[in-house]
């Protein structure tokens, strides 16, 4: 009961000013981008009016977060872009990072066999960046307007500069990371004088290197100036991306995983992320049941989303990882509606299942806040939502000399030694065990919603595995809720990943009398921060409805 008392305080304290930064949706006829970072919607949006299409605005927000976020927009990192065109078809481009060619399933395991920081901090910890190339295959592909155009505004931000908002001026002054890289202390701590909330943030590092793309294209990422710097730097300090592995690097094509949901048609990621199964899959075991008839928030409701949650989490430690390597992924099996009934009839509706006792299926045969998504729709109704990280905050906190560019540390979404858990507390299995070339798995979960053929839903978030549980409720609120959007966006939320066994819950959203009855039930409870920061889109009669996450600085804009 102490956990009750304290969050009730907890609760009554943050509640107000909760309530008071809740935005109202924002409406346009024709278009709407949504990002996590104004300078990066504005960009996406005048892309837009200039007659580029989503893919090409949603490449120029890409490249703009890389200068305006750099927690977490990147071009050291990786992601993934889902597109669904306005005749229903769809792809899905998977710009992951990779493991460099010289790593191996032991590198981060010390003499006695445990595992070590090395893969969350420093010059070992990077995978093979993905994103420039990403961005380039989408435009080459399915975009509309030339490099130039869509690589300009970022041109524009890094040489000019921007107010740094004052969160972004905390996170900078806060990074123990970035602070341990002499390099990064320069461009991103001011020395050690620090920013201040407002002053101009200018990159004239990183302005260079979008100059050098600006003219050769993103391969100048990997084959041209900016890559020898990067293997360089890499030599110079001990770490394991090689000319080589940024030469060879190339994203994938991929069929996106397709659901249904109550007459509603889900398209979500594939492999190498997790999150479109599990979304798909706890969408599969809630329906057949009637769990939002309690209502919005009530006890009944958590308990019955919060199990399905703990069943996928177990399926996700045991089964997942990249199937380029893992070919004994059983991933039909996992979103099929009868594997999912089946997992639904182990769920007692009045009682919590110690996670000791949920195991993965039976006979099934053989990415941190710092994450950042964003969505957008076009004049045609082409539908694009993009999600990539470096994944922990700054990444591995090395910015590459000479660059700008700023690594990822997603070497730690591997699995350096099989039941040890990584930087979310995320069990995984033999699957997603180190091999040269391999992409890590990922919570990552871009998803797109349609009915009756026609365009619904664009959606996703930032939040390692609570990405998963994040746009599994905002689906739940806009379908069985009936929530408008930016409410669905903003509403509480909770979290389940199975180990460890506790439901964590955010602090300032629910009520004594609940977390009462959740305890009753045999949950664990854990009070926590905020979870996600979701970027969302909804096609409504006349037009379409932007929410930017009342939980981030971001903004939805339109036309």
């Amino acid at each position: 009961m102490r956990f009750v008392r304290l969050l009730s305080i907890v609760a009554l304290a943050c509640a107000p000013a909760a309530q008071a930064a809740t935005r109202e949706p924002v409406h346009a006829r024709k278009a709407m981008v949504a990002a996590t970072e104004p300078h990066a919607a504005r960009a996406g949006l005048e892309t837009l009016r200039d007659g580029g299409n989503a893919v090409d605005a949603a490449v120029a927000v890409g490249l703009a977060l890389a200068v305006t976020h750099p927690s977490a927009g990147n071009l050291g990192g990786g992601g993934f872009m889902l597109i669904r065109f306005p005749d229903g078809r769809s792809t899905f481009l998977d710009f992951r990072e990779t493991a460099p060619a010289a790593a191996s399933r032991d590198m981060y395991l010390d003499a006695a066999g445990k595992a070590t920081d090395r893969s969350l901090v420093g010059y070992q910890a990077s995978g093979v960046p993905g994103s420039a190339r990403g961005f380039e295959l989408a435009r080459r592909k399915y975009g509309s307007l030339p490099w130039k155009r869509l690589i300009a505004p970022a041109q524009e931000l890094a040489h000019k500069g921007f107010p740094l908002p004052w969160g972004m001026a905390q996170a900078l002054r806060g990074s123990e990371r970035l602070a341990r890289f002499p390099e990064s202390r320069r461009i991103f701590q001011n020395g050690g004088r620090f920013f201040e909330y407002g002053d101009r943030f200018v990159q004239p590092d990183l302005a260079a290197t979008l100059d050098r793309m600006a003219k050769k294209g993103a391969d100048e990422f990997y084959q041209g100036e900016t890559a020898r710097r990067i293997a360089a730097d890499m030599a110079r300090n001990g770490g394991s991306i090689t000319l080589a592995d940024l030469a060879a690097y190339e994203p994938k094509e991929r069929r996106p995983l397709e659901g249904t949901y109550r007459g509603y048609d889900i398209l979500s990621a594939p492999p190498a992320s997790s999150g479109g199964a599990g979304v798909i899959q706890m969408l599969n075991m809630l329906e057949p049941t009637r769990y939002f008839e309690a209502g919005a928030g009530s006890a009944q409701a958590i308990h019955h989303v919060a199990e399905a949650m703990r069943r996928f989490f177990a399926d996700r430690a045991e089964f997942f990882g990249d199937t380029d390597f893992a070919k004994d992924v059983p991933l039909r099996k996992l979103i099929s509606k009868d594997y999912a009934q089946a997992r639904a009839a182990t769920i007692d509706p009045r009682r919590a299942t110690p996670s000791a006792q949920v195991s993965a299926g039976p006979a099934l045969g053989p990415e941190s806040e710092q994450t950042t998504h964003y969505s957008v729709v076009d004049e045609q109704g082409m539908a694009v939502a993009v999600t990539y990280t470096l994944n922990g905050g700054f990444g591995s906190g090395v910015t590459a000399a000479g660059t700008g560019v700023l690594l990822n540390n997603e070497m730690d979404d591997f699995t350096s030694k099989p039941g040890s858990p990584n930087q979310f507390g995320l069990l995984q299995s033999e699957r997603n065990a180190i091999e040269p070339g391999k992409r890590p798995l990922s919570a990552m979960t871009p998803t797109i919603v349609s009915k009756d053929g026609k365009l619904f839903l664009v959606v996703g978030s930032p939040g390692g595995p609570t990405i998963i549980s994040t746009v599994l409720q905002t689906i739940l609120n806009v379908i069985d809720f009936r929530m408008d959007l930016q409410r669905a966006v903003d509403f509480p939320r909770f979290h389940h990943q199975w180990m460890p066994d506790e439901l964590r819950m955010e602090s300032w959203g629910f009520s004594p009398d609940t977390l009462h009855l959740l305890e009753g039930m045999g949950h664990k409870l854990a009070p926590g921060g905020e979870m996600g920061r979701t970027m969302a889109i909804q096609v409504v009669e006349d037009g379409l409805v932007g929410a930017a996450d009342s939980r981030s600085a971001g903004l939805a804009t339109g036309y």
